[in-house]
């Protein structure tokens, strides 16, 4: 997978998103997020649009230590060819967080000089 690094100096990749059993996908930006050890954050926006459903709470930690009770939501996303089904949170940001789940086994480069950014 081949992303970029923007004037903010963020590093996106590509994502694929559907609701579960969805056929319908949305291609959107993540900001890789090494501090975030879950699947995914994805934006109010982009939920709504989805129409993802609502499938549990759960209590999550901040960066800056506190806990908040949000809830996860249904979601469907393709991963190098595969697709599967995650639950996911949301907030209100600008583009979705991708987190160290979807990182695991795979080797991250992220150039700063040339601005890309390489996922194998």
């Amino acid at each position: 997978m081949i992303g970029y690094v923007d004037e903010k100096k963020r590093a996106l990749i590509g994502v694929r998103l559907a609701a579960p059993a969805g056929e319908r996908f949305v291609q959107c930006w993540a900001w890789i997020d090494t501090a975030f050890n879950g699947s995914l954050v994805l934006p109010n926006s982009i939920a709504d649009e989805l129409q993802l459903p609502i499938e549990s709470s759960a209590e999550a930690v901040l960066a800056d230590g506190s806990k908040v009770a949000m809830e996860t939501y249904g979601c469907q996303v393709e991963w190098f060819g595969r697709s599967y089904d995650t639950q996911v949170v949301t907030n209100d940001g600008e583009y979705a967080l991708l987190g160290t789940i979807l990182l695991a086994g795979r080797r991250l480069e992220i150039d700063y000089g040339t601005g890309t950014v390489r996922l194998e």
